[in-house]
């Protein structure tokens, strides 16, 4: 290739991306790159992107800059570089956005509104879900919350089967899934201090706005934490959860009794998988708890940099789930469309004093609780030491499934949720149970 040939090819790149800017610039496009409105009550929602913007992000993938290859082919240092061209190749020649914003608007009836949490952040919160209801007057209210990275889009394969279950004799819920602030599409916070407990409240008003005064949650990862939090706030309105991701703290007697070898087999198994994260597989979680706008910076400007961010999780807590480009680019574009710093730092929100998940500052959970266990999860709290911290009625252990049961392994965790709130148990009692 000559050198003339090679500086006419990036003088036209340039154009092409100066003509991109100024046309969104000209069109005032939102910041959040989506067109929305966020009253005081719950408004009808059709996702719809910024198509400059979503040229720019697809001209950003095409020059990708890729790292030197140094024969690393497995994933202990990120993603190898046949992942990331493979990536990078199928978004500049195969990923269409405009397919998949149908898709979305077809699958979810989508809504925004404001609400509002508690006395520790006063300012209003933007929030963008998803609510199917059922035609059965029976159906329970059932909260879904994500975690990272996953987004509202972890719903879709559990959703019609819980809206609308094959027959009467099985319990049928009414759903509701929003994206928490700074994922998918309800905007970043602006100001500090909205952790995962004022998140709850804020899901709780959501409820109330909604007319569901009494209500159960589903959630892993940080919906895990969030519902923890929702379960001790609102006793009274929230009146069961089902989660697929309990953590459970080793008390000091725990680690001696490990160290001497007076413990179960679960019991050691689930300390070592502590230990192997705490040392090995939470760099994410440190690098967006402490330096998250760092992060942001480089990530922000970088579309296969961040899907590849992400996917390096998404790779190493499944359990084989065949991830294929088009559902890495999507589930990236969830937190890219907006920026990614508002996901990222919601870790920094965990640290603040009585709100640290890891040391469970949430008490005790007195509702019925309900644990789904999947075998590529990491962190599967052994029920003696689950107990600690909630009333357990049900306890499944699936030998399938990693840490996104709800898209991995959605036949199973419908069954789970299903089987957890079926009329006659202690959890569907204590739905039903007049105050």
């Amino acid at each position: 290739m000559s050198a003339r040939f090679t500086s006419w090819r990036w003088h036209a790149i340039a154009i092409s991306v100066s003509t991109l800017y100024l046309s969104a610039l000209a069109q005032g496009s939102s910041e959040n790159n989506f067109a929305a409105n966020f009253s005081d009550t719950p408004q009808p929602f059709t996702l719809n992107v910024d198509r400059d913007f979503i040229a720019v992000t697809k001209l950003k993938a095409s020059l990708t800059r890729y790292t030197k290859n140094i024969n690393v082919t497995d994933f202990s240092e990120g993603p190898p570089q046949h992942n990331v061209s493979t990536i990078r190749d199928y978004w500049v020649n195969n990923y269409t956005w405009s397919e998949e914003e149908a898709s979305i608007n077809r699958q979810f009836r989508q809504f925004t509104t404001t609400v509002h949490a508690g006395p520790n952040y006063t300012y209003p919160i933007p929030l963008h879900f998803v609510h199917h209801r059922s035609d059965r007057a029976d159906a329970i209210p059932l909260l879904f919350l994500h975690g990272w990275p996953g987004s509202f889009l972890e719903v879709g394969k559990i959703i019609e089967p819980l809206v609308n279950p094959p027959n009467s004799s099985v319990t049928a819920f009414h759903v509701v899934a929003p994206s928490l602030p700074g994922f998918g599409f309800s905007p970043a916070p602006e100001q500090p201090s909205l952790g995962l407990r004022q998140t709850g409240q804020g899901c709780n008003d959501l409820m109330m706005q909604l007319g569901y005064t009494k209500y159960v949650i589903q959630g892993g990862d940080l919906g895990a934490f969030t519902l923890r939090f929702m379960a001790v706030d609102f006793p009274s309105s929230v009146r069961a959860i089902h989660t697929n991701f309990w953590w459970s703290a080793p008390t000091p007697a725990d680690r001696a009794a490990n160290q001497a070898g007076n413990n179960t087999a679960e019991e050691r198994a689930y300390i070592e998988a502590l230990d192997w994260y705490a040392n090995n597989g939470n760099g994410y979680q440190q690098i967006q708890q402490k330096a998250p706008l760092q992060l942001a910076v480089a990530l922000t400007d970088s579309p296969v940099g961040f899907a590849i961010w992400i996917y390096q999780l998404m790779q190493t807590i499944s359990d084989m789930y065949p991830w294929t480009p088009r559902e890495i680019i999507t589930w990236a574009m969830m937190y890219y469309i907006q920026g990614p710093y508002g996901g990222f730092r919601t870790y920094r929100e965990l640290t603040h004093p009585g709100e640290t998940v890891w040391l469970e500052e949430w008490g005790y959970i007195s509702q019925p609780v309900g644990i789904s266990n999947f075998g590529k999860q990491i962190l599967l709290a052994p029920l003696p030491w689950a107990q600690r911290k909630g009333n357990v009625v049900y306890f499944q252990y699936h030998d399938r499934g990693g840490h996104f049961a709800s898209h991995e392994v959605p036949d199973l965790l419908v069954g789970d949720i299903r089987a957890f709130l079926a009329l006659g148990t202690v959890a569907s009692q204590a739905y039903l149970k007049e105050d």
